[in-house]
């Protein structure tokens, strides 16, 4: 368990956040560049220190400024993935991964080299130099080095984001294999929202150093200061759904979400194997009922659970049919009133099969 409140004046930038992860959690962080995002990170690692505030970690005391407690960084045993890799460019791989699990001793180690070597699969570069490692390579090592020094909490600042979109769906796998498997509480910082829900359906937005709204996405979703900052930087939907079959010369993978089919760009992966995908909420048309004699394939059933509107745009949040899944359509105020959609209407979402973007196989 984590709970924190900081607060800290930087020239104009005025920061205020409390917020909480729960045990064995996952935590998204949300928001623009320059919202104060990588700062809250830096002041939980020990970085920077707020004016005033607090940060408790498994019922420990990291930073308290009445009680005068600001425990330094090296004790805080608390693991920082940046942007770039930051490797220390004359050592190998196996030197690098080892730096700080060398400064540990034995009894402190609660996961093992050959274990995170295995996870991460970096065994064919253990002896290479990081000049030699593509952008994602350096990542996944950067990634092992952190989690050697057995963290009891991984911070994760927008690790992506200098990465192409093939490296990014060759990294998100692992991400996901490290909260599945190694039960290490995690929070990632990022200004895109599918790789966060691809983790975690947990998030915290924040804006201006301030906090917006924690809790699960679909539901601060309906809150309209959440709701306009994600329609301002692209809302993604993340859809989890399995291969069914492919068909190469369509051009297209099926996949299945409950008990519904979804037709998606062709990839490379076994059928029954779970794979994710982004759908902007600009990229879902609505019909209240099936449309035949169209290219659009792809129409799925489900139900209006909100509707809310930000200046001339409206989101409509839908509860697609058989499926705890939900989705949300980026429609005109007119189009809501053409189609008279309410809570509960019954509905269809009309996406493009070269709209959806998959993200990565699920491990």
């Amino acid at each position: 368990m984590m709970a924190l409140h900081f607060k800290s004046q930087r020239g104009n930038f005025d920061f205020d956040v409390a917020l909480n992860l729960p045990v064995l959690g996952t935590l998204g962080i949300y928001g623009p560049s320059g919202a104060g995002k990588s700062t809250l990170l830096n002041m939980i690692a020990g970085i920077t220190k707020p004016d005033t505030g607090y940060l408790t970690l498994d019922h420990q005391a990291l930073f308290h400024s009445e009680n005068r407690i600001n425990t330094p960084i090296h004790k805080r045993h608390i693991g920082l993935v940046f942007q770039d890799s930051r490797l220390f460019p004359h050592l190998t791989v196996k030197d690098n991964l080892c730096y700080g699990y060398r400064l540990l001793a034995p009894a402190e180690r609660r996961l093992g080299f050959a274990q995170i070597v295995e996870l991460l699969e970096l065994t064919p570069l253990l002896e290479q130099k990081p000049h030699a490692l593509s952008g994602g390579q350096k990542q996944r090592v950067a990634l092992g080095r952190a989690l050697l020094t057995s963290p009891r909490l991984l911070l994760m600042d927008e690790p992506l984001a200098s990465l192409d979109t093939r490296l990014k769906q060759q990294i998100l796998p692992f991400l996901r294999r490290i909260k599945n498997e190694l039960n290490i509480p995690m929070i990632y910082v990022s200004h895109a929202i599918d790789e966060i829900l691809y983790l975690t359906s947990e998030i915290a937005m924040i804006d201006q150093g301030r906090l917006l709204t924690q809790g699960v996405f679909h539901e601060v979703m309906q809150q309209i200061p959440a709701l306009s900052l994600a329609q301002s930087l692209g809302l993604e939907n993340v859809l989890h759904g399995q291969v069914q079959a492919h068909l190469p010369d369509e051009g297209y993978t099926v996949t299945t979400l409950g008990g519904q089919l979804l037709r998606i760009p062709l990839i490379r992966a076994a059928i029954g194997e779970a794979v994710s995908v982004s759908i902007a909420a600009s990229n879902v048309a609505l019909s209240r009922q099936k449309i035949e004699g169209v290219t659009i394939q792809n129409q799925l059933a489900g139900m209006v659970l909100d509707i809310q509107t930000i200046q001339h745009k409206t989101l409509v949040t839908i509860q697609l049919e058989n499926s705890n899944a939900h989705l949300m359509a980026e429609v005109t105020a007119n189009s809501v009133q053409h189609l008279q959609l309410q809570p509960k209407s019954k509905l269809y979402c009309l996406i493009k099969t070269q709209s959806i973007h998959p993200l990565a196989i699920l491990e």
